[in-house]
């Protein structure tokens, strides 16, 4: 069978009861994360913009909007949803940085509306194989090379979870993946210009995940060697040094969503371990900002370039800061802690933290590559001259360091106490339940009507 045809089977067939636990609870996770950073995202920069802009533009009333209950075309609800759950950056993500849940989720609820029900288990199982079609489709960083890698693999992702909610057959999913194909795109180069692209892109991503399912049940045909073909994606995206084979290898027996990680700090993922090490320092030596001379950040170049620049303040601060190694280790002096509030633009423009974020140098350093995708090194300089040294290789919440079950949960909390229109107490609680039943849920649309501020 051709590799194409594999991955649209495994698509088409897998069944959530045939998942191992721990993958089970992984993308469960995804669904917490997404949805709780949605709901908090809902109040965020360029999203009443986004929304007046999809409400102007009307449509065919077919799913609903996160916070609002808005009643937009599917595609429609999932771009907003979407770019909403991308928007505090405090979502799941994988080394290098494709966020799969932030555009999974959106385009799976779409596609349930669409459906009229989806019942729990088949939800799930959308979710499940979504998370590990875009894990297998990741790359490298060489090979991204400055693309954003949640436009180059998470596009099959949203494609591949809402095929499933839709019941696409496997000539169809296989079509709809294809089409997804053409839609890779987007560059690092929004975070490191600090706009609101990042989301956006999160946004269109889930948008078209949706599209291409509907338009391969229409009958809308996309090319069927992605993998295998002259100018498929191992040539494009992978440099032609991506075996084909390899992104099918062992399909549904090893499970490469596990490679998810969770944040602890609401940064990008490259800012993690230097916030872990920095707040290590401020209470070990109970450091206040007065008493520090200088600190270097040392990455890998790949992190470094994301989020080593120097850090200036523009239209959009919270990006600024949330893809600066300056104000991260200058916010967790400050304040000793980091957090969602910590991220807001008025805080961001605080004078003690500005200040303090000029003695911050980042640098790159291609030695460190041998060390991990995460791997940084602290060097701090108090003013009476003494050097403290911090390193780390797998930042919290990686494999290898993960959240525990009780920093998952402050995690979804958190982002529901911070919401600008938070959610009744109730509606929280039906959210949890639904995600650990959800295999027995009879329609999962439950779970998107209780993510709706009434």
């Amino acid at each position: 069978m051709k590799l194409e045809s594999q991955l649209a089977r495994f698509v088409v067939t897998q069944r959530a009861a045939d998942v191992p636990a721990d993958a089970l609870r992984t993308t469960k996770l995804v669904l917490m994360a997404a949805s709780s950073t949605g709901v908090a995202g809902a109040g965020e920069d360029g999203i009443n913009a986004l929304r007046s802009l999809l409400l102007e533009r009307g449509g065919t009333p077919q799913a609903t909007t996160l916070v609002f209950g808005d009643r937009l075309p599917a595609v429609a609800a999932a771009q907003l949803n979407g770019t909403m759950c991308r928007a505090l950056d405090f979502c799941d993500a994988m080394a290098p940085g494709p966020h799969i849940g932030s555009a999974l989720v959106p385009a799976c609820f779409a596609a349930a509306e669409l459906r009229g029900s989806c019942p729990g288990d088949e939800f799930l199982a959308a979710l499940v194989v979504g998370c590990e079609v875009g894990a297998r489709f990741n790359l490298s960083e060489s090979q991204y090379d400055g693309f954003d890698p949640t436009g180059v693999a998470v596009v099959f992702a949203a494609t591949a979870g809402a095929a499933r909610v839709l019941g696409l057959d496997e000539q169809q999913t296989l079509n709809a993946l294809g089409l997804a194909f053409n839609r890779c795109g987007g560059s690092f180069q929004s975070n490191i210009d600090g706009t609101l692209a990042v989301r956006l892109i999160e946004g269109w991503v889930a948008q078209a995940g949706v599209e291409c399912a509907q338009m391969a049940q229409r009958g809308l045909t996309g090319p069927v060697n992605f993998l295998e073909g002259v100018y498929g994606f191992p040539h494009l995206f992978g440099c032609g040094r991506l075996d084909p084979a390899s992104v099918v290898a062992d399909l549904g027996d090893e499970w490469r969503l596990q490679r998810m990680m969770f944040k602890k700090f609401p940064s990008c993922g490259a800012t993690q371990g230097l916030t872990e090490l920095t707040l290590q320092l401020v209470q070990d030596l109970a450091l206040t900002p007065a008493r520090v001379q200088q600190v270097e950040v040392r990455q890998p170049p790949y992190s470094h370039k994301l989020v080593g620049h120097p850090f200036k303040l523009g239209a959009n601060p919270r990006v600024d800061a949330q893809f600066s190694v300056q104000y991260c280790v200058a916010n967790a002096i400050v304040r000793g802690s980091s957090r969602l509030e910590h991220f807001r633009p008025e805080q961001i423009r605080d004078p003690a933290v500005l200040a303090l974020a000029e003695r911050v140098r980042g640098v790159g350093d291609a030695a460190m590559d041998v060390r991990g995708h995460t791997a940084v090194d602290v060097m701090l300089t108090t003013t009476d001259g003494q050097r403290h040294h911090r390193q780390l290789d797998i930042a919290p919440g990686y494999p290898g360091n993960p959240l525990s079950d009780a920093q998952q949960l402050g995690r979804f909390h958190d982002c529901l106490a911070y919401a600008a229109m938070p959610l009744p107490a109730g509606q929280v609680q039906a959210f949890l339940d639904g995600v650990q039943g959800l295999s027995g849920l009879a329609d999962s649309r439950v779970l998107l009507q209780a993510l709706v501020s009434r």
